[in-house]
């Protein structure tokens, strides 16, 4: 099996059909898309294990490992991929099973060739290399600080409601944890938690996404299929990065959240949705509201528990708990049992500012378990790994620095402009890929690349 990387994005096709198999790479080379085929679950994972896929298309029914077993061990190892479910068999109950149990999408069978380019185009433009890992199931937000612990307690309280929950706070702090916190403890606890990452997708995309489509609808819509909102019916629906929403889809779901009442894409029947909303944002929507670039009327009907999720930085208490966890956890993900953190290395880890929150020091330590030879990571292992990660700063070109490689001087470069698009664009990330002359996808990557999200 041989598989390439493209500009475009690579897919890995599983399918215990080799027409399908076939017929697929096709349809994805015409795309310009870089595939391959394998026949079983057990052969995906290892495919998984020698190249970098971006997405995974796999059938549910399969000999041996299913398609939904096949998924929650994607979602376990590699849980940056995004797998798009295929079934002759599909029911709104295997959709919202699919969607709980973590698939980007599913697609009916036998599918018609817009629609799976479709499916795997969004799924494409919605990969973002954060190197995070979701939380276990069953997990509460891992914390000793008294400002998280007051935060637990607020998300105790608003979970036995239904009032909209607004998730405040800097990028990494863990907000998608709390989400599934609150719905994790509420009466809605054994319904569908279903989420929605507004910033990744374009404004059609989303659309679809959310409200789902009728036959017809767009090229491509060979089916009738339901959105995000009609499978978290019953459940809660996580609005994540709210404040990235297009105004048009800001209408919209301010009528979702006034009326309870929506209709497909290219429908005229209207629904009703039975739903707990959680949004998150790490905007200043409020400053947002002034530009005019955030309905206000929809800011209100979003904030009405809010929860502030505060910054590493002001919670030293909760590092060492934190960084013993992730380490203990990445070490069992890669075969290394025993990995710790003695005291030194605890030391050096707090003496940190961390801005990019939970969501840095969880990648410094995934580096080390990684990269180390030794069991017991010490403070000479994490001041290696920050020396390594550090970023150059802009300022050292502007005096000359005489020291700095030509690599070096490029990426501080790279890193002042990307600082310099952020702060002119008001930290829109739309806007400030549109000013770099780059695409979302690519200003994503390069912001994860530089710690800058």
């Amino acid at each position: 099996m041989k598989a390439s990387i493209k500009e475009h994005g690579s897919v890995l096709v599983v399918d215990d059909d080799p027409a399908v198999g076939k017929v697929l790479e096709a349809l994805l080379a015409q795309d310009g898309i870089a595939s391959s085929h394998v026949l079983s679950g057990s052969d995906a994972l290892q495919a998984l294990g020698r190249h970098p896929y971006d997405v995974l298309v796999s059938d549910v029914r399969m000999p041996g490992m299913d398609g939904m077993r096949l998924l929650a061990e994607v979602s376990m190892s590699w849980p940056d991929i995004p797998v798009i479910l295929m079934t002759a068999h599909g029911t709104i109950p295997l959709a919202v099973e699919a969607m709980k149990a973590g698939a980007a999408d599913f697609v009916l069978k036998p599918f018609d060739r817009e629609e799976i380019l479709f499916s795997v185009h969004k799924a494409l433009e919605s990969v973002r290399r954060l190197g995070t890992i979701p939380p276990p199931a069953g997990e509460s937000l891992l914390t000793a600080s008294p400002a998280m612990q007051e935060v637990q307690d607020l998300i105790r309280r608003a979970a036995s409601g239904t009032a909209t929950v607004l998730l405040r706070g800097e990028t990494g702090t863990g907000k998608e944890m709390a989400a599934r916190s609150i719905h994790r403890v509420s009466p809605r606890r054994q319904k569908p938690f279903i989420k929605v990452q507004c910033v990744t997708l374009p404004e059609a995309l989303l659309e679809s996404e959310l409200f789902g489509y009728e036959k017809g609808a767009f090229t491509g819509a060979v089916n009738r299929k339901p959105g995000r909102v009609e499978l978290a019916e019953g459940g809660s629906l996580f609005l994540d990065e709210i404040g990235d929403l297009p105004p048009s889809i800001q209408v919209k779901l301010l009528r979702l959240l006034q009326e309870r009442e929506f209709e497909r894409l290219g429908g005229t029947t209207t629904l009703k949705a039975d739903v707990r909303f959680i949004a998150a944002t790490h905007r200043e929507l409020e400053a947002m509201v002034g530009r005019g670039e955030f309905r206000e009327d929809l800011f209100y009907r979003l904030n009405v528990v809010p929860i502030f999720l505060p910054p590493l930085r002001s919670r030293p208490e909760d590092i060492a708990p934190l960084a013993r966890h992730f380490c203990a956890g990445f070490g069992a993900a890669n075969g290394k049992p025993n990995a710790s953190l003695n005291a030194s290395a605890i030391q050096v880890l707090q003496a940190q500012p961390w801005p990019g929150n939970v969501r840095q020091l969880q990648n410094l330590i995934e580096r080390l378990v990684l990269l180390s030879d030794a069991e017991v990571l010490s403070s000479r292992d994490v001041e290696r790994e920050l020396r390594r990660t550090a970023p150059v700063h802009a300022a050292s070109l502007v005096e000359g620095d005489d020291s700095a490689t030509l690599d070096e001087r490029l990426r501080g470069a790279e890193r002042n402009a990307l600082e310099n698009a952020l702060r002119r664009a008001g930290d829109n990330r739309t806007v400030a890929a549109r000013l770099l002359g780059i695409s979302r996808r690519t200003l994503y990557n390069k912001l994860a690349e530089h710690g800058l999200i």
